[in-house]
């Protein structure tokens, strides 16, 4: 996406050097007043107080960046550019700075509650690392100064670094939640019918993937860029939380009696394939049907089968 944003390119001073620039004109001015005090000269009371006057203008020049913070210079509301580069610096006083961060931050959002594919209510909740990438659209296509001054109660002169960076994480808790209520939407939470189907649930990668874009897509317009967001929370709501449980259970349940059944006549055909074989014993259809009856009940049955010893004759 296109960008505004641009390196300053002004006039831009060693801070140590200038302060020190500073301090002697300012000391000069003193030393001047009070020397055209004690010999009654006028004009070096007059470059004394020049003096005084430009050190003190001199003194809203210096700027102060750390590693992962910007400046945006302002010349009478005309952006003039973004300085990153860290150190003590001094520029044209007359340049109004505005302080941002370009640190990677955190955004733990709460659960909310959505309607996911098929209408069913869940809890689902986000984490989400975001930082800031365009200075020029988070100060200028964003009005964060107005929403950082109205947050708290002050005038738009008075706001500063935190009150904005506070503001832009307000701007990208309700994006991001707008963009988690419109991916849960797409999904269901859990679908057993088609298993090929990309689910809340079992889809992690893909979803969150999807997730991801949506969000960046949002923020965009703040300048700012998604490093990683994914679904760190997800439950049926609570109203339907018991019969989705029970669901489950009673899945689980049927899952494992056909797994069951399922062993038990893959064994039950083994018997008798094995007596047959082996010429143990020569069964009609309708000892084998009473051989298969009496397996199946032991091997499908959840308690301790009992067995009856048969002391006659097969055949009786």
């Amino acid at each position: 996406m296109e960008t505004k944003e641009f390196q300053f390119k002004g006039l831009v001073l060693n801070g140590i050097m200038m302060l020190i620039l500073t301090l002697l004109a300012a000391f000069g001015g003193i030393a001047l007043i009070i020397y055209a005090a004690v010999y009654e000269i006028i004009w070096p009371a007059v470059v004394g107080g020049l003096l005084l006057i430009c050190s003190i203008i001199s003194c809203c020049g210096f700027m102060q960046i750390e590693p992962g913070e910007a400046r945006v210079l302002m010349f009478f509301g005309k952006y003039r550019g973004t300085h990153t580069e860290a150190g003590f610096h001094w520029v044209n006083p007359f340049y109004v700075t505005k302080k941002l961060s370009l640190r990677a931050r955190n955004l733990d959002a709460e659960p909310i509650k959505v309607n996911d594919k098929t209408g069913n209510p869940v809890m689902i909740g986000l984490v989400l690392v975001w930082k800031l990438k365009d200075t020029y659209k988070a100060m200028f296509e964003v009005d964060v100064q107005t929403m950082a001054a109205g947050r708290n109660g002050q005038n738009i002169g008075a706001v500063n670094a935190s009150m904005m960076m506070n503001a832009l994480e307000n701007f990208v808790r309700i994006q991001a939640d707008a963009a988690l209520r419109q991916v849960a939407g797409q999904y269901a939470y859990d679908n057993e019918e088609n298993e090929k189907e990309i689910t809340l649930r079992d889809g992690s990668d893909e979803v969150n993937k999807e997730l991801e874009a949506k969000i960046d897509e949002r923020l965009a317009m703040a300048g700012i860029e998604v490093v990683e967001a994914r679904i760190n929370y997800l439950a049926y709501a609570p109203e339907i939380a018991a019969v989705m449980l029970r669901r489950q259970q009673a899945s689980a349940i049927i899952a494992a009696r056909e797994k069951i059944v399922e062993g038990a006549v893959s064994m039950v055909k083994m018997a008798l394939d094995k007596l047959k074989s082996e010429g143990v014993v020569d069964l009609d259809e309708e000892r084998k049907a009473a051989m298969v009856s009496n397996l199946l009940v032991v091997l499908c049955g959840e308690d301790n089968a009992q067995p009856i010893v048969n002391t006659g004759s097969l055949y009786q």
